[in-house]
């Protein structure tokens, strides 16, 4: 349905955001990239000179346990990586605008702890486009506003009425986003 709505390119400004905190979290995956290189350099070794020192046959039967070691920190390392690297590649598809409604409403059984409830953005119609999970410390109400919206399938709302949700924060990132928790005077383990 989101085929005939008025669209627009993620901006340079919008994009950078969301670069920024893809490198903040490949800087915090560079350990288990370490980690992996190191495991399966150790797992080729141990290999490599058993076949080639007869004397040091028996050291192959414990490669595998460097090998397993190797594929637990790919692990680690891609699941640390995979949502901010969709997230990157959702920069690409369009933001969407939309002059409707958004729709508030209480969080239900299957919400997620923490969540305050959700947020969906109607047509002129009052149909569906997209309704999103929020997060913060306000329980929403269940209301219905008439609102021009700007909105991404994947992320969510980005702009009320020309007013910005906080999706995406309107000052710069620090570089690889270090401190970004702790600026102005906020604290997130509060």
């Amino acid at each position: 349905m989101t085929g005939s709505l008025a669209r627009r390119a993620w901006t340079r400004k919008e994009r950078a955001v969301v670069w920024r905190g893809l490198t903040g979290r490949f800087s915090l995956a560079i350990e288990p990239l370490l980690g992996m290189l190191f495991m399966g350099l150790l797992t080729w070794g141990i290999v490599y000179r058993a076949q080639h020192v007869p004397s040091d046959a028996t050291l192959i039967k414990i490669a595998w346990i460097f090998a397993v070691g190797a594929v637990a920190f790919a692990g680690y390392f891609i699941a640390v990586l995979v949502a901010p690297v969709i997230a990157y590649l959702q920069t690409f598809k369009p933001i969407y605008v939309l002059d409707g409604y958004v729709r508030y409403r209480e969080p239900d059984d299957r919400s997620q702890p923490g969540a305050c409830g959700y947020a969906a953005v109607l047509y002129p119609d009052r149909g569906v486009a997209g309704e999103w999970e929020w997060l913060g410390k306000k329980r929403l109400p269940n209301a219905t506003i008439p609102a021009l919206v700007e909105f991404s399938a994947y992320a969510g709302i980005h702009k009320i009425d020309g007013r910005p949700t906080g999706l995406l924060p309107d000052e710069e990132i620090p570089l690889l986003a270090i401190g970004i928790a702790t600026r102005h005077g906020r604290r997130s383990d509060l």
